[in-house]
């Protein structure tokens, strides 16, 4: 038989961890910042403190874990927590690895076999709670690969492709020796670089005004 870990207020863990989500940082996780800053007073906000260090979003002197900081992240939050129930409740996700799709009344009873308490005892009443609690925020159907953010993704610049034109056409008027106009004409394709640089067409087009274009 082991004890699962639980807090003791469930509700007020949910809204804890909810108000964790839009205040920052700090730099010691104490009951001062719970009262102050996350404006939750009383013994029953004070008591979550321990639990939110089982859960690894605080390490043991009170500084925020990089965790706490992933929990914050939109994208990440339903992994951090569900990272975090996995340790929390490692006995039961070893009686089975899906134990957060179980119903009700299995989940308790896995609970009662693991903790050999009453089945309607407090201890068993508050893991079920707290486990209900994260299971709604926790997402286990997702990886770190699978995360994408605007900062993970590098902003590339659109690539230019070449781009082929007729920029010059032309048409000359020759005598052939029996006295009958002959029309020739001739057109310039350019193959133009993939630049946004100006001067490199202003290069181009000079050079093309010295060498070919003249009459």
């Amino acid at each position: 038989m082991a004890n699962l870990p639980y807090a003791q207020a469930a509700g007020t863990l949910e809204n804890m961890l909810g108000k964790i989500k839009t205040a920052s940082v700090p730099e010691k996780f104490s009951a001062d910042f719970v009262s102050t800053k996350l404006m939750m007073k009383g013994g029953s906000a004070r008591s979550n403190i321990p639990f939110i260090k089982k859960m690894g979003l605080v390490s043991v002197d009170g500084t925020p874990t990089e965790r706490y900081k992933q929990f914050r992240n939109p994208h990440k939050m339903g992994q951090a927590i569900a990272d975090s129930m996995r340790e929390v409740y490692e006995t039961l996700f070893e009686m089975n690895e899906y134990v957060y799709e179980l119903e009700a009344n299995e989940l308790k009873a896995l609970v009662v076999e693991v903790t050999g308490a009453e089945a309607n005892s407090t201890p068993v009443r508050k893991v079920l709670s707290t486990f209900q609690v994260l299971r709604n925020l926790a997402n286990f159907n997702s990886t770190e690969d699978d995360v994408v953010t605007s900062n993970d993704v590098e902003e590339t610049e659109p690539q230019l492709s070449p781009i082929t034109q007729p920029i010059y056409q032309q048409t000359h008027q020759q005598t052939s020796s029996n006295g009958e106009g002959i029309n020739l004409s001739y057109t310039i394709n350019l193959n133009l670089p993939a630049t946004t640089d100006i001067e490199v067409f202003n290069a181009i087009f000079k050079s093309l005004k010295t060498h070919l274009l003249q009459e």
